[in-house]
């Protein structure tokens, strides 16, 4: 047994190696982090994926505000299990406590590369175990399905996805062992935690097995009988797999529906040139596969049609498996499957690692039946030269893909052809392995390079850990006291996930399971959001501050990192204001739904009148009316106005939701507004304070063309919210106690309404007043309320994920079945009997002996 595996160990350390290799190899060309000056840290990387390790790494050391149920941190407390099954329920997740917290980049940086090796060795593991052949080859080619196109240029920024990378092989070895009959447990043990680890693409990894297994089947062809029990113990191992992970997929699953549902996408196929460019090193581009497997592995896919030594059956049957596969990828109805019938809002294409994976699974019967003669090559060769003919329309090719596919079809070409000769020769068989693994380094590192060095010419990107996140992080740990109030990390976010990567607890929360009511109530209140409502901001409001018990806020300057971005005009500092408890007790609740004004929807949670809200007029650059309201197009492009009035001394606030550009009123600091059609949303931002005389002039620079509302100006009496607050702090809870899922209250002496819990009111809450039962926590516009009596002294509201129990009773039905299951096939063997022995007593003695 040991001897069988030795060659499988050197096949899956050689391509673990090499893929590090090309890895660093590629950052250093790029000069990107943790090798260069430029960050890695683009779109959802250092939006969420850094984020959401940082909050693992305080979990795991005991200093988040919350637990596995509650992340207090965020969106003024969201569910966390969700997130945790989303984002960080890979087993390489935990190597965060390896590193220093300030190494928080670098972290993710090495447990992505990790992840990347060990889908490599899994390949090149797999491929000796479906059929014998060089080891190094099996390196080489699983090196060339680790480095794939679709990890280089959409995974290595979405590392939850790569765990489906490397699930794809080993759910193949899965299949592989229910052929066989053998090894049940740990089958079902790999689907498991490839499900547990990321369920999206380890369903996508597990269709891609499930067609591996048919296509054995077909080939293999054993008896009827065989074949069916085959299948029914892959379906088994699958469906016992997937019920032990139920605990998690069912709650990321109702996280799911809870979920704001952001937009609706339909799915339109790229040109064919997109698809076959995409087979191409360093072709690049975003929404089309990514296709590329490397020259080598893509010329011996290629040449297994001609490839005489290969049976005629394995030749059709995985040249008709890849090119099903290939074409599923632009039909709709196969997308839909592939995506679990629902378009991605993102890139529409994310199941092309299994494409990948079979490319290279076809490459490797073309390899280890023997190195395909000249002949073989030549047709290989003429089918590459036609793909980077009809490639050479698209886009995505730049003036260097040319001179690096010519060094790698050389390359490559090269090295098959040596093999080829080589014989038993070693020193020709050695130049040979060299050319094709130097090959394969330096193609798969110049994509990856030119991936790095294109996304972040067209996608956000965020700076790793420095000094500002150092000096925000101090700010928030000096100035909290949590659960007495809230400490904001402020309205000048450095990521969409400033609470999680920094510190506090406030509204800012980014991610796919963001929840509807949070998303809709602080869209109702004023607040500011991207990603088409999933990214939610922190909101720079007095009343709002009062309503959620924020006592301190976290004022930064601009983000000097971000292109664009305007010179800072005050240093960071935090400012600091009584507010009332989290737990705060209303009169009976009002039952008008929210209105189109968030200064009036605001009032109504505060439960006072504070704002005047001003009648406003926008005119043009000449100072003509504009009826319409809409500026930044035709005549109001430049510097159009807005005049109104308000009461002297109060706050002047400017809500226009669909405004990009900046906003001043005189002697006030410029506010910035980030409007884009159905993607992002403007914030209320405060202007300063109105003149004596009452009469508002803001100047408006738009960016692009927007809109202004009839009721954008409110004017904040701060006077009468100091008094709404000092209200609410009289009558509200006298302590609050917050753990994980529990937060109990004790209530003033004759309490009676309702009392109101300054969290959204998102599904799993249930609370009991007093010694009264738990029943589902009621809603109070968008936040938690519990019905009181005047014998209520004392609140309890608990936290439950929605399909926790239901996952729970899957997951423990299926380790039921499978504890049976194993105990039946260890007792069946015991009754086995032993076979017959036909040796003389004589041969017996000598044995003995």
């Amino acid at each position: 047994m040991k001897a069988i595996s030795r060659p499988r160990q050197a096949a899956a350390l050689l391509a673990a190696a090499l893929t590090v290799v090309a890895l660093c190899a590629s950052d250093v060309l790029a000069r990107c982090y943790p090798f260069g000056p430029r960050t890695r840290s683009v779109n959802d990387l250092g939006n969420q994926f850094v984020p959401f390790h940082a909050h693992l790494w305080d979990l795991l050391h005991g200093r988040t505000q919350g637990g596995l149920y509650v992340n207090w941190q965020s969106g003024y407390g969201s569910s966390f299990l969700p997130d945790l099954g989303t984002y960080l329920g890979s087993p390489f997740a935990p190597l965060v406590v390896l590193f220093p917290r300030d190494e928080i980049d670098l972290a993710v940086y090495a447990i992505t590369v990790l992840k990347i090796a060990s889908a490599a060795a899994a390949m090149a593991w797999l491929l000796l175990t479906l059929r014998p052949g060089r080891w190094w080859a099996a390196g080489l080619l699983g090196s060339s399905y680790a480095l794939c196109g679709w990890t280089l240029a959409d995974a290595d920024y979405n590392p939850m996805w790569l765990d489906g990378l490397i699930a794809l092989p080993l759910l193949c070895l899965v299949g592989e062992w229910a052929l066989a009959g053998r090894r049940r447990l740990p089958g079902v043990l790999i689907v498991a935690l490839a499900w547990t680890a990321n369920f999206y693409t380890a369903y996508m990894a597990t269709l891609g097995a499930a067609l591996v297994l048919l296509l054995r089947l077909v080939l293999t062809r054993p008896p009827r009988r065989q074949a069916l029990a085959a299948a029914g113990r892959a379906v088994l191992t699958v469906t016992l797999g997937v019920g032990l992970a139920a605990p998690l997929v069912t709650v990321v699953y109702f996280g799911t529906r809870h979920a704001y549902p952001g937009r609706v996408n339909t799915f339109r196929p790229v040109p064919a040139e997109d698809v076959l460019a995409r087979l191409l090193p360093t072709a690049y581009g975003w929404g089309s596969p990514a296709l590329y497997v490397g020259t080598t592995a893509l010329l011996l896919a290629l040449a297994l049609p001609f490839h005489r030594a290969v049976p005629g059956r394995v030749r059709a049957g995985w040249t008709a498996l890849v090119a099903a596969a290939v074409l599923s990828l632009q039909w709709a109805p196969t997308h839909l499957v592939w995506h679990a019938f629902a378009t991605p809002q993102g890139s529409p294409y994310r199941q092309t690692f299994v494409v990948c994976g079979l490319l290279v699974l076809a490459a490797w019967q073309a390899l280890s039946y023997g190195p395909p003669d000249l002949r073989t090559l030549g047709a290989a060769a003429a089918l590459l030269t036609l793909i980077s003919v009809l490639a050479g329309r698209s886009t995505t090719v730049r003036f260097f893909t040319w001179p690096v596919l010519l060094l790698a079809v050389t390359g490559a070409l090269g090295g098959l052809v040596l093999l080829a000769r080589a014989g038993h020769r070693g020193g020709l068989a050695g130049l040979a392995v060299l050319l094709l693994l130097g090959g394969q380094i330096g193609e798969s590192a110049a994509t990856s390079a030119v991936a790095t060095r294109l996304r972040l010419a067209h996608m956000d990107d965020y700076a790793p850990w420095g000094e500002r996140h150092e000096r925000e992080s101090a700010l928030i740990a000096e100035a909290g006291d949590w659960p007495r109030y809230r400490t904001d990390p402020g309205r000048e976010q450095t990521t969409g996930n400033d609470p999680l990567l920094m510190g506090g607890q406030g509204a800012q929360y980014y991610s796919s399971l963001t929840s509807d009511v949070l998303s809709r109530t602080l869209t109702a209140l004023g607040g500011g959001w991207t990603s088409r409502g999933r990214s939610v901001q922190s909101l720079d409001n007095a009343v709002m501050d009062v309503i959620f018990s924020v006592g301190a806020r976290v004022h930064s300057p601009p983000d000097q990192h971000q292109r664009h971005a305007p010179p800072a005009e005050h240093p960071a500092g935090v400012t600091r204001r009584d507010v009332p408890p989290l737990v705060t007790v209303r009169p009976a609740p009002d039952p008008r739904p929210f209105g189109a004004s968030p200064f009036r929807n605001q009032e109504m949670l505060l439960g006072a009148r504070v704002y005047t809200v001003a009648r406003v007029a926008v005119r043009d650059d000449s100072g003509e009316p504009l009826p319409s309201r809409r500026v930044g197009s035709g005549n109001a492009l430049t510097r159009p106005t807005i005049t109104a009035r308000c009461p002297a001394g109060t706050q002047v606030h400017l809500w226009a939701p669909h405004y990009a550009g900046t906003a001043r009123l005189a002697g006030g600091p410029t506010a910035y507004f980030n409007s884009r059609l159905a993607r992002n949303r403007a914030a209320m931002e405060p202007l300063g304070t109105a003149p004596a005389s009452g009469r508002l002039r803001i100047r408006l620079t738009p960016s692009r063309p927007g809109s202004v509302p009839p009721d954008a100006i409110g004017c904040l009496d701060t006077g009468r919210l100091r008094a709404a607050a000092a209200h609410l702090k009289a009558t509200g809870a006298t302590e609050v106690t917050v753990s994980d899922g529990t937060v109990h209250a004790r209530l003033p002496a004759g309490s009676k309404g309702i009392a109101v819990l300054a969290a959204p009111r998102i599904a799993g809450w249930r609370c009991a007043a007093g010694d009264g039962p738990a029943r589902p926590a009621g809603d109070y516009h968008g936040l938690i309320a519990v019905p009181l009596d005047a014998t209520s002294t004392s609140l309890t509201c608990t936290f439950r994920p929605p399909g926790l129990r239901l996952g729970a009773a899957v997951g423990a039905g299926s380790l039921l079945t499978l504890v049976l299951l194993t105990v039946l096939a260890a007792v069946r063997r015991r009754r086995v009997p032993a076979p017959p022995t036909t040796t003389s007593p004589r041969e017996r003695v000598t044995a003995a002996a």
